[in-house]
This record gives C-alpha cells, structure tokens and sequence, in this order.
C-alpha cells in the first residue's frame, strides 16, 4: 500500500489555518510512512507520549512542514 504524503497533491491552501491543518497531517503521514505498522505506532505512542523531547521533535517537524506550505502559499499573500 501506498501513502500519499502530499494530500491532494497540492500545497495550497486557502488560509494559514487550512495550512496549518495540512501541515500536521503531513507530519502524521510521515510517521506512517516511516512506520508503517499500526501495532508497533501504537505502542509507541505511549513511549513518547511521555517524552518531552519527543514531543518537542514532533512540533519540530510540523514546523518544517507549515513553513514550506507558507511559501508555497507565498505566504498568503496576494
């Protein structure tokens, strides 16, 4: 099966929020990607759910994901 990392194949949104959104399920679909096997994601959910730095790491990654969205959305500007 494949994952589809970029959602409807486009970047562009109508709003920072709307980019925002896409930018946490692309981090999610990374995770998927990079681990694909449900029972081994769930059980380390656990693990870093309570791990600060692992959590710091994934708002990290949102992060990187909303500021390429934002130029791709040419910052929302028109």
């Amino acid at each position: 099966m494949t994952t589809t990392l970029v959602p409807g194949n486009t970047l562009i949104t109508a709003s920072p929020e709307e980019g925002r959104q896409l930018a946490i399920k692309m981090a999610r679909l990374v995770i998927k990607a990079t681990q694909p096997d449900d029972n081994v994601r769930n059980e380390l959910r656990d693990v870093y759910a309570h791990d600060a730095r692992a959590l710091i790491d994934v708002g990290h990654v949102v992060a990187i994901e909303f500021a390429t969205i934002a130029a791709a959305n040419n910052y929302w500007r028109g």
